[in-house]
């Protein structure tokens, strides 16, 4: 129970072909934002809520990628050859498949957590994101996106305000029954 008097329902998942936190509908949870340095040897420390999850269901084995908005992808190694998998099997001559493939499998690079819960991101990926020092980890589910933290908060409050404008100031009808 939390300190507001909610209950939590959380597992750490035994891993195999699945990964990290489940809630009790049997969900991955990776959210939030965190902000964090990247050192001087362009290592990345993964924040400690998520590092034994990490060490624990993947031994630690993780890939990043480039990210269609000009950001990072950090997936767990089991998730992303479930995703190669679905890429591989993609349509040769679709234009648009052979794209994606050669974006998400070509900048694929695999990396390992070290004691501290660092792990090297590459040089050629780090400037294709515009990775300085102060970086921005967004859980999103299954993975997480790395962000330049400037680029993150700039992006950020843009979408906000494209959903405002494009909703004249409200959200759309389908929103409304969410309480957020």
């Amino acid at each position: 129970m939390d300190s507001d008097g909610f209950y939590i329902a959380l597992l750490v998942v035994d891993c195999g072909k699945k990964w990290g936190i489940m809630e009790s509908g049997g969900n991955v949870l990776f959210r939030g934002v965190s902000s964090i340095n990247l050192d001087d040897k362009g290592r990345l420390a993964v924040p400690a809520r998520y590092r034994t999850i990490l060490s624990d269901c993947c031994e630690g084995q993780l890939v990043v990628t480039v990210g269609l908005d000009k950001c990072l992808l950090l997936y767990p190694l089991p998730e992303f050859e479930e995703i190669e998998r679905k890429l591989v099997k993609l349509p040769a001559l679709n234009k648009q498949a052979k794209r994606l493939q050669r974006l998400l499998v070509g900048h694929a690079s695999e990396c390992e957590l070290d004691g501290q819960g660092r792990f090297l991101i590459p040089e050629p990926l780090r400037r294709f994101a515009g990775l300085e020092k102060r970086l921005a980890l967004v859980g999103q589910g299954n993975k997480f996106e790395i962000w330049n933290e400037e680029q993150w908060e700039t992006n950020r409050d843009a979408w906000i305000e494209e959903e405002l404008a494009e909703a004249g100031g409200e959200l759309p009808p389908e929103l409304g029954s969410l309480s957020l």
